[in-house]
């Protein structure tokens, strides 16, 4: 029997799909959060094997850099137009090629024997997961009400550390019993497992904009958005939150074992034990966010605490520069991770509640696009640093530097007043009838 899913308009938000009640819709959240977790392991597997990689095929740190930069050439270009597919087309069939293509790829790096191999094959898994995020967080915008979205994303936002913290734990292991080859086809193919359960619970029909899509109309509503001060603090926290969090995923592990001369197994359990912590927290504190946001009224004031704090929280990693035990820099990495969990989930909430109604995908798609220049710009500059200067001092005060200015840009610049007006404006209405 096929639950019946219903629309009512809130005074805040339009109307809006709920599913909150279904139990369909968690398990659509379940599996959102899986997807991400696979997407995660297979665009970071690269930094994983980047040693051994290097070693192996005579790649210097600066043709490393543009390698792990090139993924986010191709995901960073595709972004609108993924949000645009994920406005316009369904869900489970689009979602479902995507992560087909990008397995695939990720699998085939197992047969790569050159730099440009590697570099056309990551330019390949970048078209693939271009479409992950946009598609998951449109879901949960368009099926949960805003009260309730702050558990669903941190569920979700969750999936994106989880997913390094077990390839770099399983990657570590891998690198020290196989060899890099194995990581990938192992870790790439066996992602596939997840599209079976995908298309048997996914929905066949999604909720879509009645009225069409007309260029003229989306125009005059990206204009709209321009004069608000809030477009601007998200794009620019964006990419400074973004660039910490590249820096982390494609060099932290060749940091630390090239230049704090840790094992590929203390590696992976230094990277993946951090992330555990930013996973556990985020939908904590999506949840607490939402908590408060009942009692208080004020949704967008609680969620921009949340992130602000976590970025100043996250900046904590500087202090690794000056310290020499292994124990005290994993301690610090568990404290800055510990603050971005306490501001993801809700840094992508006040994204859902600021898009209006008819670009939600492709809103959520742009703030990626800005987010992924940040991931084309970290790993090259960095190869380019340690090349030049043979080590990662500079490059960690440029990460971590980053976390207090996103901080700013928010504290600065997003505003309620700014989210009333997007409310309160005539933009294109977001739901189809079925």
């Amino acid at each position: 029997m096929v639950r019946r899913q219903f629309c009512r308009r809130t005074a805040t938000d339009g109307p809006v799909l709920l599913a909150s009640t279904d139990k369909r819709g968690w398990r659509i959240v379940a599996l959102l959060f899986l997807g991400i977790l696979v997407n995660y392991i297979d665009r970071g597997n690269l930094s994983v094997a980047a040693v051994p990689i290097m070693r192996d095929l005579g790649v210097s740190p600066a043709a490393m850099g543009t390698l792990l930069s090139a993924f986010f050439w191709t995901y960073t270009a595709l972004q609108l137009p993924a949000g645009y597919l994920v406005d316009r087309l369904n869900l489970k069939w689009t979602y479902g090629a995507a992560f087909l293509l990008w397995s695939l790829a990720s699998g085939a790096m197992c047969f790569a024997h050159s730099f440009s191999q590697i570099l056309a094959l990551r330019l390949v898994l970048g078209i693939g997961e271009a479409v992950a995020v946009p598609a998951s967080l449109a879901y949960i915008r368009n099926h949960f009400p805003p009260e309730q979205r702050g558990l669903p994303t941190g569920i979700y936002v969750s999936g994106m550390m989880f997913g390094p913290a077990l390839g770099n734990f399983l990657g570590g292991f891998l690198l020290s019993q196989l060899s890099w080859r194995h990581l990938f086809l192992l870790t790439g193919l066996g992602g596939c497992f997840w599209l079976l359960p995908w298309l048997l619970v996914a929905p066949d029909r999604e909720a879509r904009d009645p009225s069409g899509s007309s260029q003229t109309m989306v125009t005059a509503d990206w204009k709209r958005l321009l004069v608000l001060p809030t477009f601007w603090g998200i794009t620019l926290g964006s990419f400074c939150y973004s660039y910490y969090w590249s820096f982390f995923l494609t060099w932290l592990p060749s940091y630390l074992v090239l230049q704090r001369r840790l094992s590929f197994l203390r590696m992976g359990a230094y990277t993946a034990l951090p992330l555990v912590a930013m996973a556990v927290i985020a939908p904590i504190s999506g949840r607490w966010a939402d908590r408060l946001n009942s009692r208080s009224g004020s949704s967008l004031g609680t969620r921009k605490t949340f992130t602000c704090g976590g970025f100043l929280l996250g900046g904590l990693v500087l202090f690794i520069v000056v310290v020499n035990s292994p124990l005290v820099l994993l301690g610090i990495l568990l404290f800055s991770t510990a603050g971005l969990g306490l501001a993801s989930a809700n840094y992508w909430t006040i994204t859902q509640e600021f898009a209006p109604p008819g670009l939600i995908g492709r809103f959520i798609g742009y703030q990626n696009m800005v987010a992924n220049l940040a991931g084309i710009c970290a790993p090259a500059l960095t190869g380019f640093i340690v090349d030049r200067t043979k080590d990662f001092n500079l490059s960690l005060f440029l990460a971590g530097g980053a976390l207090p200015a996103a901080a700013v840009a928010y504290l600065a610049l997003v505003r309620e007043a700014d989210v009333r007006a997007v409310r309160s404006l005539p933009f294109q209405a977001s739901l189809r009838p079925d």
